[in-house]
């Protein structure tokens, strides 16, 4: 049972990513059931992995509650977006620092690109709007690496 959960549940991270980003493109908002969803299954993939009560559990929430503050600092200070940040958040219940510490990479550099991509766009087309950066695309790019990898890197 174990091993189909620790199948399944990376898919359905992977698919709540994917609508996270997908609706962040098309409106700028990522839905409440989404980060929901993954912070939900969170437990799940913890006794799937055999994620330990002591300290295994209260690190991860520690995790989470550094990147929720960073998060809302940033988001305090016009940066961020709520939804990035509760999907940061509940992404951060799902891995390990190490881990967590590289999604945080390619997500910076991820959203470094968008972010010059979507600046170039909107030089170009001359337009007076705010420029508004959909954030979860690098999030949920950042998660998908890190889960895809145990799928690709062969020499794991």
């Amino acid at each position: 049972m174990q091993n189909l959960v620790i199948t399944i549940l990376p898919v359905l991270l992977g698919v709540l990513l994917l609508i996270a980003a997908w609706g962040d493109w098309r409106t700028r908002t990522i839905p409440e059931t989404i980060n929901a969803g993954i912070a939900l299954l969170a437990p799940a993939w913890w006794w799937a992995t055999n994620l330990s009560l002591w300290p295994g559990i209260p690190i991860q929430f520690a995790l989470a509650g550094i990147i929720f503050a960073l998060g809302a600092g940033l988001f305090a200070l016009g940066a961020m977006g709520g939804g990035d940040v509760k999907l940061l958040t509940a992404l951060a219940l799902w891995l390990p620092p190490i881990p967590l510490l590289t999604m945080l990479v390619i997500m910076s550099l991820a959203g470094g690109v968008l972010t010059l991509g979507m600046l170039i766009a909107h030089k170009i087309r001359k337009s007076q709007d705010e420029l508004e950066i959909p954030y979860g695309i690098a999030i949920a790019l950042g998660g998908l690496v890190i889960f895809a990898e145990r799928y690709l890197n062969h020499f794991a």
